[in-house]
């Protein structure tokens, strides 16, 4: 088990500051936050490279913090590759091998079974040079997993690969923990979060503000940051009002907006989170049973994934996913009234 406890680093005008995780074997843990949160100082300081100015980092009950480099059984796949460019594939592979004293025979096993493993038995001959930016990750898993780290240390592995190969790289990734392989990784993608990771922590200048697995997290946000990584665009503070004669309570936003929602909670401060499917967007309000409904004003139509994002401010802004047909026949535009709905049991709390 990997554990790290009250870690402190100080990096210049930047800092981390009580950072405090597990990883157990076989573990995928997942470091999210945006770039400058400090999401590599921790890989960093995990291998060796980094040195902390208070706190602990142990492996399998070994305090490692003060070990060097080469005494850690952490390997550390680097986010630009650091492949050797006048080596060849095969070479690169094989160097630790080599400066490890291993026997021919142990290399060569060593070398086949990783790069069977790794589908790169066609590349041994070739000059890291040539390859693309895929290949060069495997290529550098390929060398740091001879290591046979306990721990194998990804850093944005995905970051430098074209779309069309990274849903390929994250099955490899999956499988090789599958197999055993303890991984950490960090980095800014929430969809490698929801694909991979078995525990998340979320990274905010510094400090670890929220962890979880991908459900607990990113279905019960503890502030707007990590709703946003979540892709939660609306999700507002409130202050409860129960109504006595009413199911429904009432979620003050502002003095002079509120929203209905389903709960069993009374007067208290919190969050509520409205997904943006769950809201109907239309030229008019609604003759339906819905006890949400609100005027407002599109301010941007944004193409998105599947159809639109339309913004809307009615008051608040609300974000509303809307597909291309309905964009276009009912002509949504920049500066028209509509009416945004929603049921109040499509309204989400989350006391805090």
């Amino acid at each position: 088990m990997l554990k790290v406890e009250n870690l402190h680093i100080d990096l210049g005008n930047f800092s981390l500051r009580d950072i405090c995780f597990e990883v157990q074997p076989g573990e995928y843990f997942m470091l999210l936050g945006a770039s400058g949160a400090g999401k590599s100082v921790v890989l960093e300081s995990l291998a060796g490279l980094v040195h902390p100015r208070q706190g602990s980092i142990s492996l399998n009950g070994t305090d490692i913090t003060r070990l060097p480099i080469q005494k850690r059984k952490v390997g550390l796949v680097f986010q630009d590759f650091a492949l050797f460019p006048h080596l060849s594939v095969e070479e690169n592979i094989l160097y630790r091998l080599k400066l490890r004293k291993k026997s021919r025979k142990e290399q060569a096993e060593t070398l086949n079974r990783l790069a069977c493993e790794l589908n790169i038995e066609h590349l041994l001959k070739r000059s890291t040079t040539t390859l693309s930016g895929g290949e060069k990750q495997r290529v550098a898993l390929a060398r740091t997993l001879t290591l046979e780290p306990d721990v194998l240390l990804l850093d944005e592995p995905l970051a430098s690969v074209d779309v069309s190969l990274k849903g390929e790289l994250r099955s490899l990734l999956r499988r090789l923990n599958q197999k055993g392989q303890t991984i950490v990784h960090v980095t800014h993608d929430y969809e490698e979060a929801i694909a991979l990771a078995h525990r998340i922590g979320i990274i905010e200048q510094g400090r670890i503000i929220q962890s979880g697995t991908p459900h607990e997290v990113f279905t019960q946000p503890k502030n707007r940051f990590v709703a946003n990584f979540g892709g939660v665009k609306n999700f507002y503070p409130v202050r409860l009002e129960a109504h006595p004669d009413k199911e429904t309570t009432r979620a003050c936003i502002t003095d002079t907006l509120s929203v209905q929602l389903m709960t069993h909670l009374k007067a208290r401060k919190g969050f509520v989170l409205i997904g943006q499917k769950n809201i109907l967007l239309a030229t008019g309000p609604q003759e339906l049973d819905t006890v949400n409904q609100f005027r407002g004003v599109i301010k941007e139509v944004i193409p998105a994934r599947f159809g639109y994002e339309v913004v809307v401010d009615a008051g608040i802004v609300f974000y509303v996913s809307v597909t291309s047909e309905a964009v276009k026949t009912r002509g949504y535009t920049e500066g028209q009234t509509v009416w945004v709905a929603f049921n109040a049991s499509s309204v989400k709390f989350i006391p805090g």
